[in-house]
């Protein structure tokens, strides 16, 4: 992916490369393999995987350079907050990790995207451990 002042016509952030759509097409294909995980499923109320698939991907938009729909709902994202209440262990990382992985190979985008929104996952789910 290009600079903005490499003058290049290539996208410059990954929500100019794949859009809103494509972001949301990797949320989806995520949360989809929640149900059938037997250690995140328990995590996930069925009632409220749409609500949860919603606002990653609003998180996600505003995270690579789209729109800020998540800071005007939920404001500052305070992700180890938001994610206190939940336990999660190395192997939940671990499998939060694998599910999304799954997913960004489904979204099927270019490898200078995926370059990009793999680590970032990757390292906030290391953030995001808060039980041994």
């Amino acid at each position: 992916m290009s600079s903005p002042e490499s003058g290049s016509s290539n996208p410059t952030t990954v929500f100019d490369a794949v859009g809103e759509t494509g972001l949301r097409q990797l949320v989806h294909a995520f949360y989809r393999r929640v149900p059938g995980d037997d250690l995140l499923a328990p995590m996930y109320p069925v009632a409220e995987l749409p609500a949860a698939e919603r606002r990653l991907g609003d998180f996600l938009i505003y995270r690579f350079g789209g729109p800020d729909t998540y800071l005007h709902e939920r404001g500052n994202p305070a992700l180890r907050m938001r994610h206190a209440p939940f336990s999660i262990t190395p192997a939940a990382r671990d499998r939060w990790v694998s599910l999304m992985d799954a997913a960004l190979l489904e979204a099927g985008f270019p490898m200078e995207v995926t370059a990009v929104v793999r680590p970032f996952l990757h390292e906030a789910a290391t953030f995001l451990i808060n039980r041994a």
